[in-house]
């Protein structure tokens, strides 16, 4: 006798809250697709930041799942995304990562479009042939201080509620005069939740994290979500100093958790996230006036978390590329005018947060590795550490329950 296994309806029903969940959502290709599917393919996605394509024709790609994307800055100065498939035949446009280029050509039979998506040129198609009919197909982009966003549905959702609350935050941080200094990518063998648990709690971090623990605050509640929204009275000194400077940081997390914003106090001692707790620059980026600030701490599912200081800012995107398998990439962003060996060394800006996240890595890893045996059983979050891992699984199963049951939740 063949025993079914559940459905995601059934395993979503059988959800124990304050729990791990059931084996089948860290392995199974099919809720894999069910993901990309329903939370993937329809929300807004952190893409990279907007300095990164410094001049007209600067390019580049961003795999989604079946999703290939251009994002390109025209000859007007404006950035926009296009789905990275020929009008023609189909063929991939751009194949290279990033790059730079005066048009976009098909590589296949030499299609060639504007940088902002019309059909320039295509050879030999007949007295009756349109181009104004056939230019890219364009993907929704948001620019949220300097922050790229796309969206691959043809129904997004509202982007302005977080913007709203996101860019108050954002704009003392002068994105607009950011350049990258370094970028890093990795591969993760891990489901992409697995990588968002780990990022949500700092219950590992003294055992796992000495480079990231030399200014990082071990205190729960920097890394984790009250479940009132209240905060101590320490942390609320904290907000009220950089707000008082003029530096949004209160606390604030979405109705439905999707993302939260706060600006978080380092170690004391603690300016930015080097091995001495020192700036990393010389030459800050923003105006962020109180030295101590901290880090502007913002997550937004299901793809991105950022940590934005005084001196510098990092982004952080997921990218699911398999039931099992998450890439990850960091941007390291500093002034523009900030001349490295002078206002800053690269291996001591980066040093911190590449050893993090190859500890991660391996961290998240043998969670996935620990995940596929038989043997594995969802065990309770700590409600003192786990607070953050906790509301980024509820946050996700409903989510899916919406998705699955848009009716049934609609009379509710």
């Amino acid at each position: 006798m063949t025993v079914s296994s559940p459905t995601l309806q059934e395993l979503l029903a059988r959800r124990v809250p304050g729990h791990a969940l059931e084996r089948p959502f860290y392995v199974s290709h099919e809720i894999y697709e069910r993901d990309l599917d329903h939370i993937f393919y329809r929300e807004w996605l952190y893409a990279m930041p907007a300095c990164q394509l410094a001049k007209a024709g600067s390019y580049v790609t961003m795999r989604v799942g079946a999703y290939e994307v251009i994002i390109v800055r025209g000859g007007d100065g404006e950035i926009r995304a296009f789905h990275n498939t020929c009008r023609h035949r189909g063929s991939i446009i751009c194949k290279a990562h990033e790059g730079q280029v005066a048009k976009l050509v098909c590589p296949y039979h030499q299609w060639t479009y504007e940088l902002d998506g019309r059909l320039l040129w295509a050879n030999d198609m007949g007295a009756d042939f349109d181009a104004s009919k056939h230019g890219l197909k364009s993907v929704e982009l948001r620019n949220l201080e300097g922050l790229l966003y796309i969206c691959l549905s043809a129904t997004p959702p509202d982007f302005e509620p977080f913007a709203r609350l996101a860019r108050p935050y954002l704009e003392v941080h002068e994105l607009k005069d950011a350049k990258v200094a370094h970028s890093s990518t990795i591969v993760e063998k891990g489901n992409w939740k697995l990588v968002w648990e780990n990022n949500r709690e700092c219950y590992h971090c003294s055992s796992n994290h000495p480079s990231l623990c030399r200014s990082f605050s071990l205190d729960p509640e920097v890394a984790g979500v009250a479940a009132d929204g209240s905060v101590s009275a320490r942390l609320q000194a904290h907000f009220d100093r950089c707000e008082a400077a003029g530096a949004p940081a209160r606390f604030r997390l979405a109705g439905d958790g999707q993302y939260r914003l706060a600006r978080m106090p380092l170690l004391e001692g603690a300016v930015s996230y080097t091995l001495d707790g020192k700036p990393a620059v010389k030459k800050n980026l923003g105006r962020v006036a109180l030295p101590d600030a901290g880090t502007l701490m913002m997550f937004h599912y299901p793809g991105a978390w950022g940590h934005f200081l005084p001196d510098h800012s990092l982004t952080f995107r997921f990218t699911p590329i398999g039931p099992t398998e998450t890439e990850v990439t960091t941007t390291w962003l500093v002034h523009k005018d900030a001349v490295e060996g002078a206002d800053y060394d690269l291996k001591r800006l980066t040093e911190v947060w590449i050893a993090t996240n190859d500890e991660d890595r391996a961290i998240v890893e043998a969670n996935q590795q620990g995940i596929f045996s038989p043997a594995y059983v969802p065990g309770p979050y700590s409600p003192g550490q786990e607070s953050g891992v906790a509301q980024f699984v509820d946050w996700y199963a409903h989510w899916m329950e919406r998705a699955l049951n848009p009716v049934q939740v609609a009379a509710e």
